[in-house]
């Protein structure tokens, strides 16, 4: 069994912008990170958390899978990027509060360019095991070699970034 370091080892988020509670398992194709949706706080609404944000956990857990893929290779958390998803279906309109989540992610394609493309699912088990998809999707990833240079050359050109 594998025994795993607090998240914030594995991904560059910090504060409220770090959502995911822990990792739970990584290998070579993929890694699985648990939520625990908040009851309050950043994109918490009244009916709970707003699917949408399940993209969010689904490329924190990408995130997570790099950094421990990083770690392994014994090299540095790098800065990534989320370039887009396909296909997001979501169950529900919002996660529960207080709900505990899975977040799976499998890797389709990582290029030596540091493009990525992960198939990715948000999971929930119910009081008799049994587990249900709450959230579905296919996301692009991309890892530059030094992500703070390529911010500080997307500035360079004029590109309005937003960072977390």
């Amino acid at each position: 069994m594998n025994v795993f370091l607090p998240i914030e080892n594995y991904v560059p988020h910090r504060g409220v912008m770090l959502l995911l509670d822990r990792l739970l398992h990584a290998d070579a194709q993929g890694a699985v990170a648990q939520v625990t949706v908040p009851r309050d706080g950043l994109f918490v609404q009244d009916a709970g958390m707003p699917a949408w944000v399940g993209v969010e956990y689904m490329a924190q857990t990408v995130a997570a899978w790099a950094g421990w893929q990083a770690l392994q290779a014994q090299q540095s958390v790098k800065l990534g990027f989320l370039l887009g998803t396909r296909k997001y279906q979501a169950e529900c309109n919002h996660f529960a509060p207080g709900a505990e989540l899975q977040v799976r992610v499998h890797s389709e394609l990582v290029g030596d360019n540091g493009l990525g493309m992960f198939a990715c699912e948000i999971v929930q088990a119910n009081a008799d095991g049994q587990e249900h998809v709450l959230a579905q999707a296919r996301i692009s990833v991309y890892e530059p070699e030094d992500g703070s240079a390529y911010i500080q050359a997307l500035e360079k050109q004029g590109v309005s970034e937003q960072h977390e």
